[in-house]
């Protein structure tokens, strides 16, 4: 099994890491360092049980999860470019053009809307570079459960003028799919629980959403 110590590259680790969580404090609550924080969590677990762990380099494991949502389309300022920021902001700290151009190629292809967009192109990533098997699992299973079920109404609140009904299609839309589009066994193991968590959540919703159809009744 692939060791997950950087040790020699613990500076880096550590330099991009505080880049991250100064450039995430300019996002709202749903993609904030903590988020990046479960997500890198989640890919050191996945990495470390899922099959071909030999195949992978941890360290593009773990710069890819800190990175993944540096350049995100969402968020992007003016003048800034998602296809080279995380390349060239980790050669500015010193690393490999090689290490550099892996984590930004497998930060891009993290997306579910680019996968939606091009699928095969993201199949062929994956064999290209198998850490985004690992990092694009990680940052889905962060989408959905109870967490990602917070997740939707923090984004929501703070970023559109949804009601909460449409946020509520969103699961039906994107998140209760999501569990089929994992690449790893033990994504597909933890996307299995976590799923059925959201259908729980939906039917407890139904639920009580009906009470806004009951015919008002003059008091």
């Amino acid at each position: 099994m692939a060791s997950l110590d950087a040790s020699p590259n613990e500076g880096l680790v550590k330099t991009v890491a505080g880049y991250v969580e100064a450039y995430m404090a300019n996002y709202d609550g749903s993609h904030d360092f903590f988020h990046i924080q479960r997500v890198l969590g989640l890919a050191k677990h996945i990495h470390a049980h899922a099959t071909g762990a030999s195949e992978r380099d941890p360290l593009v494991v773990v710069l890819s999860a800190l990175l993944h949502d540096v350049g995100d389309k969402k968020y992007l300022q003016p003048g800034q470019d998602a296809s080279s920021m995380v390349k060239d902001l980790l050669i500015s700290y010193g690393a490999a053009e090689e290490l550099a151009n892996k984590v930004q190629a497998i930060c891009l292809g993290v997306s579910y809307s680019s996968e939606i967009k091009d699928p095969a192109h993201v199949q062929e990533l994956v064999k290209s570079f198998p850490e985004l098997a690992v990092v694009q699992d990680a940052d889905r299973l962060d989408a959905i459960g109870s967490i990602g079920i917070g997740r939707v109404f923090t984004f929501t609140g703070a970023r559109t003028q949804a009601s909460m009904a449409e946020s509520i299609q969103h699961f039906h839309d994107k998140l209760l799919k999501l569990q089929s589009m994992m690449k790893t066994d033990i994504g597909r193991q933890l996307a299995e629980e976590r799923t059925l968590r959201m259908k729980e959540f939906l039917k407890w919703w139904s639920e009580e959403a009906a009470f806004s159809g009951v015919d008002a009744v003059p008091l």
